[in-house]
């Protein structure tokens, strides 16, 4: 701020230091009672960018603790993508399966869709049996169930019978209620402005 006296300044200074110092009081509070450790459901949906983005950021930040990962692309699959040619890398930690045939208007065929989702759902079902693995990326699950290609009963079911401390990452637009109401954490992402929109190509490294 420009033009305040030095008196005014450090009455400034201090009611940010006295607003701070009862946030500060608040947050830990509420730190302090979360005490519990268990595995999470996270679902990101919504129709803006960065669903997929923020899963396998979760995924980088797993591998830096420890954590052996297991990723299954639904839809996707038909071209490949940076973060797949990337986690490939590392076969030891990430076990990487893409296994959609593309994009749902590009396919036009639904039974077949029906089949590739239940094929990537068997492989799901292997990550969410198999304690060793401390995080499971549902990449686009939600279009899977949203049209209707598996049976959100049998998901959820599969979910929930789990290993207790198995964290699992859900994306894709139009999340079900369902799904929703057993999730722990839900982010909704929503368009504020897209370069596609503007004509922009999308971009190796932004996109895909």
């Amino acid at each position: 701020m420009t033009d305040m006296t030095p008196e005014q300044t450090t009455a400034l200074n201090e009611r940010h230091r006295a607003r701070m110092e009862r946030k500060k009081a608040v947050i830990d509070a509420k730190i302090a009672s979360a005490d519990k450790e268990i595995g999470i459901i996270i679902v990101n949906t919504g129709n803006g960018k960065g669903k997929s983005s923020s899963a396998f950021g979760m995924v980088a930040r797993a591998l830096g603790h420890g954590m052996k990962v297991g990723v299954v692309q639904f839809i996707k699959g038909a071209l490949a993508t940076g973060e797949e040619t990337f986690l490939r890398r590392f076969p030891d930690e990430v076990s990487f399966h893409a296994m959609g045939e593309g994009y749902t208007w590009e396919t036009q065929n639904r039974e077949r869709d029906i089949e590739k989702a239940n094929e990537a759902w068997a492989m799901a079902r292997q990550f969410l049996s198999d304690p060793a693995i401390g995080m499971v990326v549902l990449d686009e699950l939600n279009i899977a169930l949203k049209y209707r290609y598996l049976d959100v009963d049998t998901v959820i079911a599969d979910l929930l019978d789990r290993p207790v401390m198995q964290h699992v990452v859900i994306t894709g637009r139009g999340a079900s209620p369902e799904l929703i109401a057993v999730a722990d954490t839900v982010t909704e992402m929503n368009v504020v402005k897209h370069a596609f929109k503007a004509g922009i190509a999308a971009q190796a490294g932004t996109e895909w």
